[in-house]
């Protein structure tokens, strides 16, 4: 396992293609509740792959009956026990402002990877489960997922990144205030019609084949290619135009210089499918 998954308590991480690692959440009794440990680990596991040159591509997915139940609600309750230990607001307010802060970086590091992350979605995903796969590079479902951005109902809002990620990806102002305004149930139908989701498949199974086939598609490709695609596009999210440009020629300007680039248009001339790119 590449040094990595030995000691994660609610991941457990493989590796079912060359290249590819396939990392799921792993809490099935909790219904994959996402408790401080795995808010953690998450974070430790995706950037330890990032950085791994056995890894081109994540597939996440998780075990058991739901993608996720959101947020571990007796671990929020925990939280409030250490805020009795103080009655001060502005010592209070650093100890939120610290917790916040790990959760928003656990997502957060989705999209900071340097590799694709393709999340593949089952029955519910809840709450800060869409702040997670918002955060993903592509998203797959099951017919039978449904998403709910449903911190509204626990008398908060969404502050690990549905807010903020969620109208990038789907587009329609509308639509997103009303489903984080009511907290309502979307369904894969309607997850796909809105661009939530690319691809909905029958069952978890075909759900799980399709995502690894797309990332062994992807893994077969040039590194260098791949990984700087995804640094332009998600500097492009949030900078002008000519900014985007500025920034991939400057990445780009080292780039075609990379052996890649010679030995993937030679496989293109000779019809090569295949050619096989050095780790990074």
């Amino acid at each position: 396992e590449h040094g990595q998954a030995t000691h994660f308590k609610t991941l457990q991480i493989s590796t079912p293609k060359p290249f590819v690692f396939h990392v799921e959440l792993h809490r099935p009794a909790k219904l994959n509740a996402i408790n401080k440990q795995m808010w953690m680990e998450i974070k430790e596991c995706i950037e330890g792959l990032g950085s791994d040159p056995e890894c081109r591509v994540i597939v996440l997915s998780a075990a058991g009956k739901h993608f996720t139940a959101g947020i571990d609600l007796q671990d929020m309750m925990n939280m409030g026990q250490s805020l009795g230990e103080t009655d001060d607001v502005a010592r209070r307010g650093v100890i939120m402002e610290r917790v916040i802060r790990v959760y928003q970086d656990s997502i957060t590091s989705l999209e900071l990877c340097p590799k694709p992350v393709i999340t593949a979605v089952h029955k519910a995903c809840i709450g800060a489960g869409v702040d997670l796969i918002t955060a993903a590079d592509i998203r797959y479902c099951t017919e039978d997922a449904f998403f709910q951005v449903k911190e509204v109902d626990i008398g908060m809002a969404a502050d690990v990144g549905t807010l903020q990620r969620l109208p990038k990806v789907i587009g329609s102002q509308s639509l997103v205030r009303e489903l984080c305004y009511t907290g309502r149930r979307f369904e894969s139908a309607e997850a796909h019609s809105a661009g939530l989701v690319s691809r909905v498949f029958p069952d978890k199974e075909a759900l799980l084949s399709g995502a690894l086939a797309l990332a062994e598609d992807i893994a077969g490709k040039s590194p260098v290619a791949v990984q700087t695609t995804k640094e332009s596009l998600v500097y492009s999210l949030d900078h002008t135009n000519q900014e985007g440009l500025d920034h991939i020629r400057l990445l780009n300007k080292l780039n075609l210089q990379s052996e890649d680039l010679a030995q993937a248009v030679a496989a293109q001339l000779t019809k090569d499918d295949k050619p096989v790119f050095a780790k990074l």
